[in-house]
């Protein structure tokens, strides 16, 4: 255990993604995104415009002191601040991912705030850290009274689609998605791993162990990624799922496709602005549940659906609006 001077390198990091679909009926470009996201006067937003255009919130910091959840019950005290940001990908689908990482050693009591806020993003327990048992805890949801980062990213959430910029006029109803990840560390020789699971009330869980050598803080970008590519599957999937097949409907069968091609399919890219050493890991998970194989199937069949109505009635294509 550690006292002021110790800053232990964390061994556990916590977070929840929220996804949903920007409030707009046009998607933002660069200039109006970069507004809604300038969330700080001392800091800059930042943008990156390859492989597409992503824009980035400065970080918020939000200082707690609370219990930690854990499987087994023990009462764990967590003392420091949780990193909040919102990230906008071509101006149309809104992200807002709040995390933080926690050393192995604690200190003996609790310290004045100067020590918490020289390691932003950090929680320190007063205490022994029970690793496993804080992640188990976290991945089953918040409890009352204790760490809830759910609330701080859906706080983040409200905050930007409160923007007197945004009309509310959405081109498309999607459900919004909730990723809550927690991420160690593998030891020399140990393989990488994730387990994914899905809820029907639009929650996952990940739990990752990261290639060895791999900062904690890279975790939060991988699960970024891996929360858009999710909720657009899931929303494309759910918007097909109501498609009659053989429907000779093509006005109803564009109402429901068109807007997944204005404003949807070309976000599809995975792995874009991930690491070398993550690449393994969303392999991994591009294996098992099979996202990129069940989303060029999808993409193939709005294809199909819309090259049948243009053979079998070209006459209404053109008329289409």
């Amino acid at each position: 255990m550690s006292g002021p001077a110790g800053h232990a390198p964390p061994v556990l990091a916590c977070g929840e993604v929220r996804t949903c679909m920007l409030p707009s009926r046009e998607a933002l470009d660069e200039r109006a995104a970069t507004r809604v996201l300038d969330l700080r006067a001392d800091e800059r937003v930042r943008v990156s415009r390859r492989p597409n255009r992503l824009v980035v919130s400065p970080d918020i910091l939000t200082g707690v002191d609370c219990g930690l959840p854990t499987a087994t019950g023990a009462r764990v005290r967590g003392v420091g601040t949780v990193t909040t940001r919102a990230t906008l990908v071509e101006g149309r689908v809104l992200q807002s991912t709040a995390s933080f990482s926690l050393p192995a050693s604690g200190t003996d009591r609790r310290q004045a705030w100067g020590y918490y806020l020289a390691q932003p993003g950090t929680l320190v327990a007063v205490g022994r850290l029970p690793g496993n048992p804080v992640a188990e805890g976290f991945l089953g949801g918040p409890r009352p009274g204790l760490l809830d980062v759910g609330s701080i990213a859906e706080s983040m959430l409200a905050r930007v689609t409160r923007h007197h910029t945004l009309d509310h006029d959405a081109p498309l109803n999607a459900a919004d998605t909730t990723l809550r990840w927690t991420a160690t560390p593998s030891a020399a020789g140990e393989e990488p791993s994730s387990l994914f699971t899905m809820a029907e009330d639009g929650l996952r869980t990940l739990r990752l162990r990261l290639p060895h050598g791999t900062p904690l803080i890279e975790a939060t970008g991988l699960c970024e990624d891996l929360a858009l590519h999710d909720w657009l599957l899931t929303t494309v999937a759910d918007k097909l799922d109501g498609l009659r097949a053989g429907s000779d409907d093509v006005r109803r069968t564009v109402k429901v496709v068109r807007p997944l091609v204005d404003h949807l399919l070309h976000l599809w890219m995975p792995r874009a602005r991930l690491g070398p050493t993550l690449h393994t890991t969303w392999n991994d998970l591009e294996r098992r549940p099979g996202y990129s194989r069940q989303w060029n199937a999808l993409t193939q069949r709005i294809r199909d659906q819309l090259a049948l109505h243009a053979i079998q009635l070209p006459q209404e294509v053109p008329s289409l609006r």
